[in-house]
């Protein structure tokens, strides 16, 4: 009976399998929630951390896959992609385990901060890419959009409650202490990755003799030479430069100007974070009802708005202000990702998924140590707040390249990969 009853809600319930990498993606993202509040407010309340400063340390979080995106690309085609998760994770338990014990010691600085931030993007970058090409070889074409959906809920389960209990934690036992709840996130979502017990082939190569630098370019082509992914490329890497300008700075007014506490400002997030919830449920629901293409360009558009919701806060309650803002722009974005993450998985051969995921991952998540320096440089020169509004400006405009060509054509995502 309760076989029968899960089924109704999608097939992937009786995959044991996906099931494990959904367990593993959900405690990391538990995880990740804690050292996203955390390691900021290490910086700004401990560190003493400034614009200039949270620029650094946030640009260097994501400055690896511009410059090792497209190479890791080519390896997750060639190599097996569950080891590399395994590896990843492992690697970024270690790094950041280093924050609470130098923290204990009194030895804790900035410049170990941006030098953890900076190992933990490499290891990001080998594990983003190989998870989302690592996909598509777990489970059938067909049920991708249900997976990313599964996988898009458990993210925002974890933007719902997470905040809140890093936010708990970080007035229980402080900041840096906190730390230590991802790293050992991240060991038990690397066992749980390492017990699924589905074989997976080594990817299969386009030649007898491989040529990296060709097999670069192939990747590369793929995205560039495809209409569709080349728009979806570019409508994201603007909403991240945009956002990142604008989240960047947001903990220094939140903190520095609003004089909210931390176990505040985890709780205004966790209630944002409903928006994320609702968006991941109901974000291929939208789809079937709208068309794929109409609800990429309009989870992007209001998303981009929903930052301008910052102009009300000076002359308004500020706390519930900057909840509903949370709910507009983390409604969209689960929405946005579930639908635009299918359709690249679905059109794209198995054997380039890696190579397709680091060049979308190079050129959509190079933008954001851009917009992190940018965010910091305009801090400083301008104030945060009214960089906050130059930042919600460039996001807005990020729905230019899907409002217009093949992408709001789109009805569903195609059930066969393009040649």
């Amino acid at each position: 009976m309760l076989r029968g009853w899960l089924s109704s809600w999608g097939r992937l319930w009786g995959h044991k399998d996906f099931i494990r990498l959904w367990t593993s993606e959900t405690i990391g993202a538990f995880g990740r929630q804690v050292t996203g509040l955390a390691l900021p407010t290490v910086a700004i309340l401990s560190l003493n951390a400034g614009p200039t400063e949270m620029g650094i340390l946030n640009g260097l979080g994501f400055i690896a896959f511009p410059i090792l995106g497209l190479i890791v690309g080519v390896w997750a085609d060639r190599w097996r992609r569950r080891p590399i998760m395994v590896a990843a994770n492992l690697g970024r338990m270690v790094a950041l385990g280093s924050i609470p014990i130098a923290f204990i010691f009194g030895l804790l600085n900035l410049y170990q901060m941006y030098v953890v931030a900076a190992v933990v993007g490499v290891f990001t970058v080998f594990f983003d890419v190989a998870y989302q090409s690592y996909l598509p070889s777990l489970i059938e074409r067909a049920d991708l959009v249900e997976g990313n959906s599964k996988l898009e809920t458990s993210q925002s389960a974890a933007q719902v409650a997470g905040p809140s209990v890093a936010g708990f934690l970080i007035q229980l036992i402080g900041a840096a202490e906190a730390i230590t709840a991802d790293a050992l996130a991240f060991l038990t979502s690397a066992l749980f990755i390492f017990s699924i017990r589905k074989k997976e082939t080594k990817p299969e190569q386009s030649e007898e003799d491989p040529n990296f630098i060709r097999e670069l370019k192939e990747g590369a082509k793929v995205v560039t030479g495809s209409p569709i992914l080349r728009r979806i490329a570019t409508c994201t890497a603007t909403f991240n430069f945009g956002s990142q300008i604008f989240f960047t700075i947001f903990l220094l007014y939140v903190y520095n100007q609003l004089k909210i506490s931390p176990g505040i400002v985890g709780v205004i997030f966790s209630i944002g974070a409903v928006g994320v919830l609702l968006g991941a449920i109901l974000g291929a629901r939208i789809a079937k009802s709208l068309g794929i293409g109409v609800t990429i360009a309009i989870s992007t558009l209001v998303g981009g708005l929903g930052l301008f919701m910052i102009l009300l806060v000076p002359n308004g309650p500020a706390i519930p202000i900057l909840i509903a803002m949370q709910v507009v722009i983390g409604f969209t974005v689960p929405v946005y990702n579930i639908n635009q993450v299918s359709l690249r998985q679905a059109i794209t051969p198995d054997r380039l998924q890696g190579r397709m995921n680091a060049t979308m991952r190079t050129i959509v998540w190079g933008t954001i140590p851009l917009g992190a320096f940018v965010g910091g440089f305009l801090g400083e020169e301008f104030g945060v707040f009214s960089a906050m509004v130059i930042g919600a400006v460039v996001t807005s405009l990020s729905v230019i390249p899907v409002a217009f060509g093949p992408v709001i054509s789109l009805r569903e995502v195609p059930t066969q990969s393009s040649s």
